[in-house]
């Protein structure tokens, strides 16, 4: 996969990009990135690349010609068709895992990072084929979103991770949050990991760390859970837990 990044601080991403499994991914080549600086198209020995609003108001706006300028130069250096064209800006559909599913499947994805009051809408109209928001909050620009959205992407790039770890039941991958962990030593401080999983008996196993990834998401995330289609044996344990919840309600 490449991604190709227009940004007006590319800065900005030298310490997350340069560290653990990004740093990996681009070293064994599962992972292209190109930070390209939005400043360099600006057209003028100033380097500016923002005005003040038609119409008046606060803020300044990012002029349309750097981007495109930009956007131009990513394709003429690719010698093909862009991918996907990525907005970064509060006005974006929210973040989920399954859309970083839908984009780890592309082979090239480019993330414009928004900064000022905004960008102009021409922008929009003509470059822009997705545009994402990771919350319901304002941030000083989009290269914090960006390097959300390469992290939650590049790790589900085939290999990234390596054979042995599987993003398939991750959080949100299913549907559910992810059951719980544990590790050496069986004791810690007199807490104890829980006798299913030191068993060596993996149905249990499995069916154990479905039933608390199911009572994490009914307890933490009811508006995930209210979503879910249960399958017959979640059904099954949903069932199980009512009838030990009503035997301790009797007792």
């Amino acid at each position: 996969m490449v991604i190709d990044i227009l940004t007006l601080f590319p800065d900005m991403f030298a310490g997350p990009f340069q560290a653990s499994i990004i740093k990996n991914a681009v070293r064994n080549g599962f992972l292209t990135i190109n930070l390209i600086d939005i400043r360099d198209f600006s057209g003028n020995r100033h380097r500016t690349v923002d005005d003040a609003p038609y119409g008046g108001g606060a803020g300044m706006v990012m002029e349309p010609g750097p981007i495109f300028r930009a956007v131009d130069y990513v394709r003429e250096r690719r010698g093909h068709a862009l991918g996907r064209v990525i907005l970064l800006c509060p006005q974006g559909r929210p973040f989920k895992q399954m859309w970083a599913s839908d984009l780890a499947r592309e082979e090239h994805l480019v993330l414009i990072c928004g900064h000022y009051e905004g960008i102009d809408e021409r922008v929009r109209e003509q470059l822009i084929t997705d545009e994402i928001s990771i919350g319901d909050y304002v941030l000083t620009g989009g290269e914090l979103p960006a390097m959300v959205v390469v992290d939650a992407v590049a790790r589900l790039v085939p290999g990234v991770l390596g054979d042995a770890v599987s993003p398939a039941e991750d959080s949100f991958s299913a549907g559910l949050l992810e059951y719980p962990h544990y590790t050496r030593p069986k004791n810690f401080c007199n807490h104890f990991v829980p006798d299913v999983l030191l068993s060596g008996h993996h149905e249990e196993i499995r069916r154990w760390r479905r039933r608390q990834a199911l009572l994490r998401t009914l307890g933490r995330r009811p508006d995930l859970f209210g979503q879910l289609e249960l399958a017959g044996e979640d059904k099954d344990i949903l069932k199980k837990l009512r009838s030990d919840l009503e035997s301790l309600k009797l007792d």
